[in-house]
């Protein structure tokens, strides 16, 4: 075998190594090579979301300090309504973003570094809920700027919904999605996706009139947002249509057939 050669068979093995270790196939089910960036696995950022959205939720306690006095204790736990408030709204209002990162994450079959980056920007923002409850339990206990405290709060929750809809539109865009889920789920998702941008949108400027009506429009927010989406009823569990395996750093490898009439 020639030099030429053998310089040519090892370039080839180069190449081979790169396609399947960083990228997702082409061709194949998992990946359509139009993502910015290599596409990886989406498993690893659904387990960092979901031990965020774990800590974030266990932290909203902590903002709901014991009474000082225990001569009348039992005042002093009645006077805590606006910290149970805000504990109860701001952890339902994360369970469901929890739940719906569970749905949208169902029909990515791969991710790229936008959406790894647009999933940070989502997360760094649920990570700060805690703060603004605590100013708003702050603002309504009391009775000082209650009104900048709701807006501050429903801003809070629009900015988790524009950064939610925009890991879906960019999975959407580039391709991302699931062969499975068809053009309608596709868009009766992302229609309840931005409705709830503009839903959380309308209780920040409603709090800025009415303080407790903005607070309530975001209340009646976390109960209808509990209830099914469409298209997450038409997610197929095929495994043809999952993503490939996985290296630890979340590398898709492509998974080679093998051809008729070789033995296996």
């Amino acid at each position: 075998m020639g030099l030429d050669s053998v310089t040519k068979l090892h370039l080839d093995s180069i190449r081979r190594r790169r396609s399947t270790a960083t990228t997702l196939s082409r061709d194949g089910p998992a990946g359509s090579g139009r993502g910015f960036g290599a596409e990886r696995n989406p498993a690893r950022v659904v387990f960092f979301s979901d031990a965020l959205f774990a800590i974030t939720v266990t932290l909203l306690v902590l903002e709901i300090k014991p009474p000082t006095d225990s001569t009348n204790l039992l005042r002093g736990l009645a006077a805590l309504w606006p910290s149970y408030l805000a504990y109860a709204l701001t952890f339902l209002f994360i369970g469901q973003i929890w739940a719906n990162h569970h749905v949208m994450f169902d029909h990515i079959r791969a991710v790229d570094r936008a959406v790894l980056l647009l999933n940070t920007l989502l997360l760094m923002i649920v990570a700060f809920l805690p703060f603004t409850t605590s100013v708003l339990a702050g603002a309504l206990r009391s009775g000082h700027g209650r009104r900048t405290a709701a807006v501050f709060y429903g801003i809070a929750f629009a900015a988790t919904a524009l950064t939610f809809n925009a890991v879906w539109q960019h999975a959407r865009r580039h391709r991302l999605l699931s062969e499975t889920l068809d053009s309608v789920d596709t868009t009766a998702i992302g229609r309840r996706f931005q409705v709830a941008l503009a839903w959380l949108t309308t209780g920040a400027l409603l709090g800025l009139l009415i303080p407790f009506l903005g607070v309530a429009v975001i209340g009646a927010f976390n109960v209808f947002y509990w209830l099914p989406i469409r298209g997450e009823r038409a997610f197929a569990h095929d495994p043809e249509a999952l993503p490939g395996p996985s290296d630890p750093a979340g590398h898709c490898f492509r998974q080679e057939e093998p051809s008729q009439g070789t033995p296996t």
